[in-house]
């Protein structure tokens, strides 16, 4: 099952949401998330996963509680985020009021050949997230849902949100960050005034 014909272009969504980023510090899955992030704009202040599947949320929730005075968006894919479901739990418990979970779902897993993803038979995340309580979530699915999350997201939260960006299934162009990871921890911990190391 293939998303809905009324799904997002990813690259656009992404675009659109970081345009209003502000001071946000944002972390982004490993592949088609981290190219899509990198597409809208290398920045100093993203912090690209190259590896470790699943733990993009768990990458933003250290982060979040290490930084309360930022916020902290993680950018991530379907895929990724069903490899690190337990995560959910944990940052459910800790209840961040900094972190912001977006899931740019297109119900495959792009990576590995496209083949239908958990989300694509029928798994809703923002379920998942609500029952580890969570107490924002939503689902986006069109351009006037993506204007109004927008909104939202410059708004106060009063713990952890996670919202799903359902996009179509078309693979864009990559658009790849630095590889380097030592360059994109130093310059990330530059950004937050701290020293390389």
């Amino acid at each position: 099952m293939s998303a809905p014909p009324t799904a997002l272009d990813r690259r656009t969504a992404v675009a659109a949401i970081l345009l209003k980023r502000g001071n946000a510090l944002v972390v982004s899955g490993l592949g088609s998330s981290s190219y899509d992030v990198h597409a809208a704009g290398d920045h100093d202040a993203n912090y690209y996963l190259w590896g470790a599947m699943g733990s993009a949320a768990l990458v933003g929730y250290g982060l979040a509680q290490a930084r309360p005075d930022r916020c902290v968006w993680v950018i991530t894919g379907d895929g990724e985020q069903l490899m690190g479901l337990g995560g959910l739990a944990s940052i459910g418990v800790a209840k961040p009021k900094n972190l912001t979970i977006i899931v740019i779902d297109n119900g495959h897993f792009g990576e590995t050949g496209m083949q239908v993803s958990h989300t694509g038979k029928g798994i809703n995340l923002t379920s998942v997230a609500a029952a580890c309580d969570f107490p924002t979530t939503g689902l986006i699915r069109d351009s006037a849902g993506l204007a109004a999350f927008n909104d939202e997201l410059q708004t106060q939260a009063t713990g952890p949100r996670l919202y799903v960006v359902k996009v179509s299934a078309a693979n864009s162009p990559r658009s790849l960050p630095p590889r380097d990871a030592v360059f994109i921890k130093n310059r990330f911990r530059q950004h937050l005034g701290l020293s390389p190391c």
